[in-house]
């Protein structure tokens, strides 16, 4: 399935300009490419950025791919559950205190860039493993209904949107 054909009732509004702002893309496909772009891009940052801020209080490049990270490890659960025709409704979660409670500054880029590429690769393997059946099903997830397949483009949409943060008010 391709991006520009995912039904706008099957996600909530608050993630349409993530799902709108991709460019009729597959979504295993982008899956697998998005990460690779995502991680080349970093890897060309210079090393003194990691750590800035561009306004106090704002997170840092390492905690936003943090941020990616356990969010990505959220979005999956959600689809995982959804899949499976679970009907409980699934809580949101407060990013801010996710980042207020890792240690993502202590790292190293590379030892982050490797956890995102583990992560998007049970991301995949999870994606793959769904009959077209389970990527329609709908669940609710912080109070609002959600299926399958639009959780994997949120989760694209998700990483590109903090890209385009990087380029904008980091470097």
């Amino acid at each position: 399935m391709k991006s520009d054909q995912l039904p706008v009732t099957e996600y909530a509004s608050y993630y349409s300009s993530y799902i709108q702002a991709l460019e009729n893309v597959e979504l295993i496909e982008e899956l697998e490419v998005s990460v690779h772009e995502f991680i080349r891009f970093v890897q060309n940052i210079p090393m003194d950025k990691f750590d800035y801020r561009y306004s106090e209080g704002k997170w840092t490049i390492k905690d936003i791919i943090q941020h990616l990270i356990d969010a990505e490890r959220i979005f999956s659960y959600r689809a995982l559950r959804i899949s499976r025709n679970d009907k409980t409704p699934l809580p949101g979660f407060e990013e801010n205190d996710y980042v207020e409670n890792t240690n993502a500054n202590d790292r190293g880029i590379q030892d982050l860039l490797t956890e995102m590429a583990v992560v998007r690769q049970s991301t995949i393997s999870l994606y793959k493993s769904f009959t077209q059946e389970q990527l329609q099903r709908i669940g609710t997830a912080s109070d609002k209904e959600v299926s399958v397949r639009a959780i994997g483009f949120i989760i694209i949409g998700h990483q590109k949107h903090h890209q385009r943060i990087f380029q904008e008010r980091y470097l």
